[in-house]
């Protein structure tokens, strides 16, 4: 029995506050990258556009979160 999906469902600020923590903690890590050809620097790089498009579609201003700015 579903008590409330509005519950169960995460709300929209809870879904922009994960993404940009993530786009943070992605940061710090490629940052660390010496090798910026190497495949997992890569991979980093195609979620930190993934998280770029869904952030500024979101309506959040990346010029002070964008630290890699690629």
């Amino acid at each position: 029995m579903v008590k409330n999906m509005e519950v169960m469902e995460m709300t929209e600020i809870e879904r922009m506050q994960k993404n940009i923590e993530e786009f943070d903690r992605l940061q710090r890590f490629m940052l660390l990258v010496e090798d910026k050809t190497s495949n997992v620097y890569k991979a980093m790089k195609e979620r930190y556009i993934t998280l770029k498009v869904i952030l500024t579609a979101s309506g959040i201003n990346l010029t002070e979160l964008d630290r890699i700015k690629e």
